[in-house]
């Protein structure tokens, strides 16, 4: 039945004639089979080692217990993927946008500077770490700063070699023929997905940051988004967008970042 509902659900799609395989992740059935198949079916991208390294952070946290001494005290630690490069022991990395503040003359950002003491992937020490596979990376970070994922959705790497940071950008959007997931009040599926209209806020996914973005300007399939929060992204970056619907945040759509509005980073 599950099999069936699943076929006819994709029918149609990209996912089409793609395999089925049944698991149970709790009683650990057929995780080999997932296993084997994503190893053997799925080509293994092509990573770029030479150019400047670049980090998403998805995780950050305080590795120091409560009531630690002073001079036992450690930096924060910085956890993610590496899109590209090599991060070696001793780097000097920068971490953009890093603090945001608000005053009176607008949007402030200070990247924060470091350097790489250690890093660590599932609980063994590197010397250096490479594209693909989640990466912990030790730095000298205040870590208040680091604690309870506050680095999340930033960029780390090297010094003066980040992208730049958005305010506003300009993108070629394409939205969902239907809403995923969605029930109306007599249980029938909703229906198409509205266009975007003028004003509306939106939910954006660059990279591992969620923020919202007010619609400026829409014409054909372009739209000019003006962010909440400065965003340390690049051009032709692919995004999300969901809209809220029953309180809830739903995927309408997709774009590509064509160009935007920068900021210019504050020195420390």
């Amino acid at each position: 039945q599950q099999h069936d509902d699943i076929k006819a659900f994709v029918k149609g799609t990209v996912a089409d004639s793609a395999p089925i395989i049944p698991i149970s992740a709790q009683l650990r059935y057929n995780i080999d089979v997932v296993a084997e198949y994503i190893t053997q079916s799925i080509p293994v991208p092509v990573r770029d080692f030479t150019g400047q390294p670049r980090m998403i952070v998805i995780r950050s946290f305080d590795v120091n217990k409560p009531g630690q001494e002073a001079e036992e005290l450690r930096g924060g630690v910085a956890g993610g993927s590496i899109l590209r490069g090599v991060l070696k022991v001793g780097q000097e990395i920068e971490i953009r946008p890093g603090i945001i503040s608000r005053a009176s003359g607008g949007v402030r950002c200070v990247p924060l500077f470091s350097r790489v003491l250690s890093l660590f992937a599932e609980g063994n020490d590197l010397q250096y770490a490479v594209p693909g596979g989640l990466i912990g990376v030790g730095t000298l970070i205040d870590p208040t700063l680091t604690r309870a994922d506050r680095l999340v959705g930033q960029v780390l790497g090297s010094v003066g070699a980040l992208p730049e940071i958005f305010t506003e950008i300009e993108v070629s959007y394409y939205l969902l023929r239907r809403l995923l997931g969605v029930k109306t009040a007599d249980g029938e599926k909703q229906g198409k997905v509205q266009k975007l209209a003028k004003g509306e806020i939106l939910m954006l996914n660059i990279g591992s940051t969620s923020t919202g973005g007010r619609i400026q300007a829409v014409r054909a399939d372009l739209a000019k988004i003006l962010l909440t929060a400065p965003v340390c992204t690049s051009e032709k970056e692919k995004i999300a967008l969901s809209r809220r619907i029953d309180k809830h945040w739903r995927l309408i759509g997709w774009g590509e970042i064509n160009r935007g509005v920068t900021l210019e980073p504050t020195k420390a």
